[in-house]
Order: structure tokens, then C-alpha cells, then sequence
């Protein structure tokens, strides 16, 4: 396929991405993310599911899910909607409008953008003519992708204020992280080109996050599709198959202005946030083998710069594959006033809660242990530095013994309760807890202590995906359908 040429067409943003169309009139979400704390409560959330890499030949879905207390269905999945495809990988997903379009009265979110990681193809699911039931809109194939600009292996989506979709893709079709880029549709989900600027592409991708009111946009990197599809290797990380900088472009220019090195504090920098309030120059981003929260921020002179905000230290630990155990950051989030910071440790199995009113000197207010690698049962121990041993106590949720470690959470829009998933990725998912791929996933909600800080799980919910009608399935990325914390800009 002659990519050579394709690759150098480039879309174009118009200036109102900067926020500059900004007005009185209703658009969707909402005018501050303070005023969205003030929402309806949730009642549906959208999961997304796989089957990719579990051994059953079934096309991935999106699940509906009630979370709606006084519901008779209440924690159960009320709707599945199957892809048409086997083997998609379906990952993170976005709004074809949010906040950042809150300005714009023409403006609908009404459809949800679901990348395939493996596959490349990219569905576009109408949530709004039936929100309990969302069907599938257009699918955008990864043979129209890669011909028109070289990308493959989409991940994060945002909605712009313009009207189009950005797509960060980590590689090109091979897999090769040098292809890696940001892939553009249109309104109507046409592939419109690549947002940066030729020559303007470092060598990994991953997530990203725009603020406007400082003409920035960073992104962060993961590692080469040709590695973590095969699976997590550490010999990987010394042969520079994954990343550990964080790129910091103008926006909405496209143009790379400066590439910020984490070193060995931030090795496989993933899910990037900035604070929700438009005006700040701040934000972190979650390291996951390093097990750093690494915030960044913008200097007196205009560049950029980081330093290391929380640390959570490798374990000691006896029958495990290495003498140490990482946490393994691998999603966080921050509330809508911008007050608390969530994050969850994959490995260790626990979820965190920070005050970060000073953001530079963040505060533990509340964690639990929701799974892991060291719960009590397995035969994983820690040991520490006086020869004492420690497991992890792990409740059982409506008798259930809870499998694999918290990885994906998504944080109510009034900030009291967090949902939580335990799948990673499905490759990664079989390397590290086998049994969650032969036995499925569950979901959680944590109740949050927004005044004091604290956290608590929620006993009467649990969602079994265990129990799915083809199979178990692996349940990642949670999407409301007013939006939320992690898919809302504001400009």
C-alpha cells in the first residue's frame, strides 16, 4: 500500500480550536467543570469489553451497565452491543463532542468513538438515539487510515472545539513506533489527515491532553506496537521499545516545541491529565513501571518542565517472576474542582486517593485494596527489610473473591464514587493474571469521602463479567453518557 505519499497530507485546524468561539449559548456539557460537578447523577455507564486474546472467537462489545441504585437491575449489564468484527481490541474511547464545544449550540454529543488498539479500525456508536441501547453508527477502516496518513494502532480520542477528532495512533502499520502520530476525522468521522506538523512526530505516542488557554498541547508514550502486543518484556525497556518523555506541542499549530526526558523515574509514562481548570498550567502524568506521578508545569520563561510528585516504591517480594514487584500505575484521574488525585497500583492491587489542593506536594487521604498480586490466598508474599512477610486483606464483594488488581476508573461527576475494572490489555491481562482472562472481569464502586478525603468500597455493587452469555470478558474503559472527568476539555 503506498503510504509514502499519503502520509503527507495533513488536516487543518481552524482557530476557533483555540477556544475563541466560546460563548453564552447551551452546547454540550457543561460552561466550568465546577458547574459540572453540579450534574444528574449517573445512571448508565458504558463499558467497553473484550474477547480479543481470551481464546474465544467472539467480536468485542460495548456493554451498558445500570448504575442507577433504585433500578431493579442495579450493577448489572442491561445491554451488549457486538462489533462486527473478531480481534479488535477495543480500548479508550471519546466523544464526537464535549465541553470544549460547550460554546458551539450546533454542537450534539451524540456519538462514542471506540479505537481498536489491534485492529485499527475506529466505530462510531450512535448513544443518543437509545442511551440503554447504543447501536453502531460508521466504522472507519484502518485500510482508508493507513492510506490516507500511514497511522495505525489508535488509542486516545478527544473531541475539538472545530468539530473533529483527534486520534492518537502509536505506530504505523508494522508496528513500528517511529510511525506513531495524530490522526484527524472530520464531523462526519471522514479521515480528514494527520494534526501534527510533517517532521513534527517523535519516536512513541500515547495519550494526550490539550489546554488551550496555553496553546499546549503534551502527549505521552507507551512503547512500540511490536513490542506490547507480544507482551510485557523488560529486556524491551533497556532496547528503547519504550518510551519515557513527555512531548510538548503548540496548539493548535501542531508543532513540537519541546521533548521533556522523565529519565529512569518515568519509564512508560501513560495516562496524562491537566488540571480540569482552563486557566492552569499544570497537570501529571502516570509512570507505570517507575511507579511515579510525575507532574509537570509550565516556567517562568514559557518552557516546560517536571519533578516527581509521588512515588510509590517497588516491594520486596518471594515467588514472583522478579526479586521486586513494581506498582504498576496504570490510570488515574482528577476530579472536576480539581481537588483530588485517583490512581490505582495494577500489581499491587490497591487505589490511592491524594489531595492535591498544593500540587506540588500532593497528600494521601484515602486507599484501598481492591486485588492484586499479593492478596491474601496468593502465593505472592512481600517481604520486608526485617524478614516479616505482608499479604494484602481483600474484601469479598457480594461472594466474590475479587481477581486480577484495579486498572481502569472512572470518578462521578459529583466525585463520590469511583468505578473501577481490572483489565489492562489482553496480552498483559494472560502474562499477569491468568485467571482473569479464563475467569473474566468485575467492576467495582468505591464510595469517596469528598470533605475529609477517604475511600470505601461499595458492597452492594459488582458487576460479574464472569457471567457474560458468550463467555467471560475482559471489562476496561468506562464512559458516562453526559461525559465525565477523563473525555471532557474545557477551553
Amino acid at each position: 500500500m503506498a503510504t509514502d505519499v499519503a502520509v503527507l497530507e495533513h488536516g487543518v485546524l481552524e482557530e476557533k480550536d483555540a477556544g475563541a468561539s466560546a460563548c453564552c449559548h447551551a452546547g454540550p456539557g457543561y460552561a466550568t467543570p465546577v458547574e459540572a460537578m453540579s450534574g444528574p447523577r449517573e445512571t448508565l455507564i458504558y463499558v467497553t469489553c473484550v474477547y480479543t486474546g481470551t481464546g474465544r472467537e467472539k467480536p468485542d462489545y460495548l456493554a451498558t451497565v445500570d448504575v442507577d441504585p433504585s433500578s431493579p437491575t442495579y450493577s448489572k449489564v442491561i445491554n451488549r452491543l457486538p462489533v462486527p468484527y473478531v480481534g479488535d481490541e477495543l480500548h479508550h474511547s471519546g466523544w464526537n463532542a464535549c465541553s470544549s464545544c460547550h460554546g458551539d449550540p450546533s454542537a450534539d454529543r451524540r456519538f462514542l468513538i471506540l479505537p481498536s488498539l489491534v485492529s485499527g479500525r475506529i466505530y462510531v456508536i450512535d448513544t443518543k438515539t437509545n442511551p440503554k441501547a447504543p447501536a453502531l453508527h460508521k466504522v472507519v477502516e484502518p485500510e482508508d487510515i493507513i492510506q490516507k496518513t500511514g497511522l495505525a494502532y489508535p488509542h486516545t480520542s478527544h473531541c475539538l472545539a472545530s468539530g473533529d477528532i483527534m486520534v492518537s495512533c502509536l505506530g504505523d502499520k508494522d508496528g513500528n513506533a517511529a510511525g506513531n502520530g495524530f490522526l484527524l476525522l472530520d464531523s462526519e468521522f471522514n479521515v480528514k489527515g494527520r494534526w501534527e506538523k510533517p517532521g513534527h512526530s517523535p519516536l512513541f505516542g500515547y495519550d494526550f491532553w490539550y489546554q488551550p488557554r496555553h496553546n499546549t498541547m503534551i502527549s505521552s508514550s507507551w512503547g512500540a506496537p511490536a513490542a506490547f502486543t507480544k507482551g510485557f518484556n523488560l529486556q524491551h525497556v533497556s532496547d528503547g521499545l519504550y518510551g519515557r518523555h513527555l512531548y510538548v506541542y503548540s496548539w493548535p499549530g501542531g508543532e513540537l516545541r519541546q521533548t521533556l526526558d522523565l529519565g529512569n523515574t518515568g519509564l512508560i509514562p501513560l495516562e496524562l491529565r491537566f488540571l480540569h481548570d482552563p486557566s492552569k498550567d499544570t497537570g501529571y502524568v502516570g509512570c507505570a513501571l517507575t511507579s511515579n506521578m510525575v507532574r509537570f508545569f509550565k516556567t517562568e520563561n514559557g518552557s516546560w518542565s517536571h519533578e516527581v510528585a509521588i512515588s510509590v516504591k517497588p516491594l520486596k517480594v518471594q515467588n514472583w517472576i522478579l526479586p521486586e514487584m513494581p506498582g504498576l500505575i496504570t490510570d488515574f484521574l482528577i476530579s472536576l474542582d480539581d481537588r483530588f488525585l485517583y490512581f490505582v497500583n495494577w500489581l499491587h492491587g490497591d487505589v490511592r486517593q491524594y489531595n492535591i489542593e498544593d500540587p506540588k506536594t500532593p497528600i494521601l487521604t484515602g486507599q484501598v485494596w481492591v486485588g492484586g498480586l499479593l492478596q491474601k490466598g496468593s502465593p505472592v508474599v512481600a517481604e520486608f527489610e526485617d524478614g516479616k512477610t505482608w499479604q494484602s486483606d481483600v474484601p469479598e464483594i457480594k461472594g466474590h473473591r475479587l481477581r486480577g488488581g484495579p486498572q481502569m476508573i472512572q470518578l462521578s461527576l459529583d466525585g463520590k464514587r469511583l468505578y473501577v475494572t481490572n483489565s489492562l490489555f489482553s496480552t498483559w491481562d494472560r502474562q499477569f493474571y491468568p485467571e482473569l482472562v479464563e475467569k473474566g472481569s468485575h467492576m467495582l464502586q468505591i464510595d469517596v469521602n469528598t470533605e475529609k478525603g477517604g475511600l470505601a468500597v461499595n458492597p452492594e455493587f459488582y458487576v460479574d463479567f464472569a457471567a457474560e452469555p458468550d463467555g467471560p470478558s475482559l471489562a476496561h474503559e468506562m464512559r458516562y453518557p453526559g461525559g465525565d472527568c477523563t473525555s471532557d476539555i474545557w477551553t
